[in-house]
């Protein structure tokens, strides 16, 4: 049987199919807390599983029978995939399942940034409700407004149809490639990044993490937003210059921002952005519901079975790995 580590607990329906298959040891937060400790563990393992651990050379090098590394995540910038190319290890992530359940999130904090939901709960909690001019709690409207999409993936597109269908709103995208599909089954408009950022009311960042995307909203993209225009990032922390945003908000560069991910995570307290009423701010959560996160499990789970029992095809194996399949 194959031997598969588990840096995280499973749900049990998944720790049960592991098991017809391999022997499945789920290491414990001291087991893992350290690459020394971690590779000590898992010395002999064919597969693991994980959900945000660095996989890197100075691992991969001390894991000489590992076949396949799979996390339960859509984003792979966790993964050194040239050090995996160079140990001809596999690796795989978990695409589609969580695609309508970020959707969600991301409206929810288009919403909450355009309502100011988070802020003026604040106000009725703490009594401050009362003697307060009627105009002092308007927000903005959401319907009919212009949304901007960096990032047309399945995310990007289930964010569009939610705008398109349900808010009546214009969307327009940017990409490294144009999804003529998907314009015209929505009716989206492609747009350079600088006109995505000069017309949209709200922007919403959706990129995966590379070199070309890290750090891609800076001083210059906010200046070139609305002064009225809401920020919402679902993508991941590095994406943005968080001084610049910062900057960006408590100038009145733009009106407000929504945000899921950060540059640190978990985020400190001592986090400037923290401090500005016009920010809402969620711990990484654009999958977390129930359903979903046990669906990433289940597919992060017959991903690694698949690639150990050599069927690569049926496996969501990374892009950047995909010519492992052919050299195999």
């Amino acid at each position: 049987m194959f031997r598969i580590c588990s840096t995280r607990k499973l749900p049990q329906h998944v720790q049960d199919y592991l098991t017809t298959y391999a022997t499945l040891d789920i290491l414990t937060k001291e087991q893992r807390e350290s690459p020394e400790t971690f590779v000590k563990y898992a010395a002999d393992a064919d597969g693991i599983i994980t959900s945000g651990m660095r996989i890197d050379d100075a691992i991969l090098s001390r894991l000489p029978k590992l076949k396949c590394v799979s996390t339960s995540s859509v984003g792979y910038d966790h993964f050194d995939t040239d050090a995996l190319k160079k140990h001809g290890v596999y690796a795989t992530h978990t695409p589609t399942v969580l695609d309508e359940t970020v959707a969600d999130l991301t409206f929810a904090l288009i919403l909450a940034t355009a309502r100011r939901v988070v802020e003026l709960d604040t106000v009725v909690r703490e009594g401050r409700w009362a003697g307060r001019p009627a105009e002092w709690f308007y927000g903005v409207d959401v319907h009919h407004r212009t949304l901007g999409i960096i990032g047309m993936g399945r995310i990007g597109e289930a964010v569009a149809r939610r705008a398109r269908l349900g808010f009546e709103m214009d969307v327009v995208y940017h990409n490294r490639s144009r999804k003529p599909e998907v314009e015209e089954k929505l009716g989206l408009e492609y747009v350079s990044f600088e006109e995505l950022l000069a017309k949209s009311d709200f922007v919403v960042l959706l990129t995966p993490l590379t070199e070309a995307t890290r750090g891609l909203m800076d001083d210059a993209a906010f200046q070139k937003m609305k002064s009225s225009a809401i920020f919402i990032n679902v993508s991941r922390g590095a994406t943005v210059n968080e001084q610049a945003l910062f900057k960006a908000l408590s100038e009145g560069t733009i009106r407000a921002a929504g945000l899921d991910v950060f540059v640190k995570e978990p985020t400190p307290t001592t986090n400037p952005l923290l401090s500005l009423q016009n920010v809402v701010v969620l711990p990484h959560i654009g999958s977390a519901t129930h359903a979903t996160r046990d669906d990433m499990a289940m597919l992060a789970a017959t991903n690694l079975i698949a690639v150990l029992e050599g069927r690569l095809q049926e496996a969501r194996i990374v892009p950047e790995l995909q010519s492992l399949i052919k050299e195999s």
